[in-house]
């Protein structure tokens, strides 16, 4: 699902079993990240579908990027892993206004 900044923000301090997902690279998150974002790299295919198989399909995952373009990517692919609550945050950092990390 995508939601604009407000909106992720919400959900997200409303949700008991959140966790926050970069799938920015290494020298991005480098710039900084959302605080209590744990990384992992879409473009690390491999690893990354080994991190979303140990992930608690009860979870609910609120995921960015810089555009929000890979984040979407791996929402779909959160989805099609059997994880219903995937959270795309729409502008990813680029339109960022929070704290970072």
């Amino acid at each position: 699902m995508n939601l604009s900044q407000q909106e992720w923000i919400e959900k997200l301090e409303s949700t008991d079993n959140a966790v926050i997902l970069d799938v920015r690279t290494a020298d991005e998150v480098a710039s900084g990240k959302v605080k209590g974002a744990i990384n992992h790299d879409i473009f690390n295919p491999q690893g990354f579908m080994d991190a979303v198989a140990s992930f608690d399909k009860n979870t609910s995952y609120f995921v960015y990027c810089r555009s929000g373009n890979r984040s979407g990517q791996a929402c779909a692919i959160l989805r099609s892993q059997g994880i219903e609550n995937a959270y795309n945050l729409v502008g990813g950092m680029m339109e960022w206004e929070g704290g970072l990390e």
